[in-house]
């Protein structure tokens, strides 16, 4: 059986429920194709379920530090990782119930659940139904990277996504992989109560970040009492009776109750039968889009992670924004337009926005930098949080921008007036002259930059 349809989407993440909502709002008949999880991996196995989990461990942590605050609480602080689990899955289900509620309520949009295979470039079968459209959108995101290591599989390991079904503590937490992944889960399962150690093969965590930003991350972790083995140049793994161990280097090795491999990710584009609708896919995978998102193909676009132009829900989301955008309302917005913008959710959390002061450096402009540690930012120090630091980097010549990094409470937040500047081209004097609220993270932002420095 064919059916016929305008657009055809494939995956029901951030871009395609949205692109949908737009598509057929415009009086086009819409099929979305989902095989698995409606909200895709944000929903399911990312933001929301890993962000809950850290707003539990928050909390513990919290606390745990009462005294700090004149609070007395008596008697130890205990976790009951099944409530935790619960919260979480509530969290998890009720947006991935909104998701498929909304679009099986669409008018003009017919859901199908399986599994999509391109037939051609304008055929798509999925089950036993053949689907045709004169315009094809992917957007089925990615999964992590499992490495071809010693042993690997030979030994229980965790993912991402098998970490979300855990209901219990772990007595020993052991991480391959010290990015950003990684270091998430780190930090929340000290703070449930497991012991952890990071494994990272190269010299640094979190690599594609400053060097200062990396050392200040790492020492905020081990404060806690997160262990880390670098420069790990022979992961293994092997089982020990119970225990799984893992080779951190030679003549060393790591016992752990449990392990999460995160090494990475890989885009979901390897059982789309592609070559059969000519689609071409770079080295890694990725599907090759140009700065409208569409693929060599015309009439197929590539939208989310499965397309290597961004690894976020909101560069997905951006994506669907600059497809809808150009398709309907006669735009010619690109990809690179935005700005790389991305958080770090530890505690406190890493916020980034364009360049780090290496990459400005590297790029040959002439750099001023404003710095200030947290413990020089009243609202940090008013909430006993001063770890960490603010930077902003612009450019002397002309006055623009580069880019800013905050690693501290609230920088998640505040990086957004520094964004916004950015993305309205504004010089720093615009920015440097506001008047912020006070007493807030933010209103440290003008100070930075009437301090800029070579």
């Amino acid at each position: 059986m064919s059916t016929a349809f305008d657009a055809l989407i494939v995956g029901a993440g951030q871009a395609g429920p949205a692109l949908a909502g737009r598509l057929t709002g415009a009086g086009m008949r819409v099929a979305l194709v989902e095989r698995k999880l409606f909200g895709g991996t944000c929903v399911n196995t990312g933001c929301m379920p890993t962000k809950t989990l850290i707003a539990s461990a928050r909390a513990a942590y919290g606390v745990r530090r009462a005294a700090d605050f004149g609070v007395q609480i008596h008697g130890p602080v205990g976790m009951d990782m099944q409530v935790v689990k619960a919260r979480k899955d509530k969290v998890t289900l009720d947006a991935r119930h909104g998701v498929e509620s909304w679009l099986k309520g669409m008018s003009g949009c017919s859901v199908f659940e399986a599994h999509a295979r391109f037939v051609s470039a304008r055929s798509v079968l999925v089950g036993d139904t053949l689907l045709e459209a004169e315009r094809i959108f992917l957007n089925v995101g990615g999964r992590a990277a499992i490495p071809d290591l010693p042993g690997i599989q030979d030994v229980p390991y965790l993912t991402n996504v098998s970490m979300m079904a855990l209901d219990v503590l772990p007595r020993h937490l052991v991480i391959v992989g010290g990015s950003y992944i990684g270091l998430e889960f780190a930090q929340m399962y000290r703070r449930f109560g497991s012991e952890v150690t990071v494994i990272e093969r190269g010299p640094r965590l979190i690599s594609r970040e400053d060097p200062e930003v990396s050392t200040a991350v790492q020492a905020i972790l081990a404060r806690e009492g997160i262990a880390f083995h670098l420069n790990a140049d022979s992961i293994r793994f092997a089982q020990r009776g119970s225990d799984i161990a893992v080779g951190a280097t030679v003549g060393h090795e790591v016992l752990g109750s449990h392990v999460l491999v995160a090494v990475g990710r890989r885009p979901n584009t390897d059982d789309l039968q592609l070559d059969a609708a000519g689609v071409a896919m770079d080295a890694r995978g990725y599907i090759t889009v140009d700065e409208q998102l569409r693929t060599n193909v015309p009439g197929i676009w590539a939208l989310g992670d499965c397309n290597g132009r961004g690894a976020f829900t909101h560069t997905a989301y951006n994506d669907f924004e600059i497809v809808a955008a150009n398709l309907l309302d006669g735009a010619n917005r690109q990809v690179s337009d935005r700005i790389d913008t991305y958080a770090l959710y530890i505690d406190p959390p890493l916020a980034r926005v364009g360049l780090g002061e290496a990459q400005a450096r590297q790029a040959g402009y002439d750099v001023r930098v404003g710095m200030r540690p947290m413990s020089r930012v009243g609202r940090a120090v008013e909430k006993g949080e001063t770890d960490g630091f603010m930077q902003i980097v612009v450019d002397a010549a002309s006055q623009k921008i580069l880019g800013a990094t905050i690693l501290g409470v609230g920088g998640d937040e505040a990086i957004h007036s520094i964004l916004d500047t950015m993305a309205a081209h504004a010089p720093y004097p615009v920015l440097q002259q506001a008047m912020h609220i006070h007493p807030t993270v933010a209103e440290l932002i003008p100070t930075l930059l009437g301090e800029l420095k070579p």
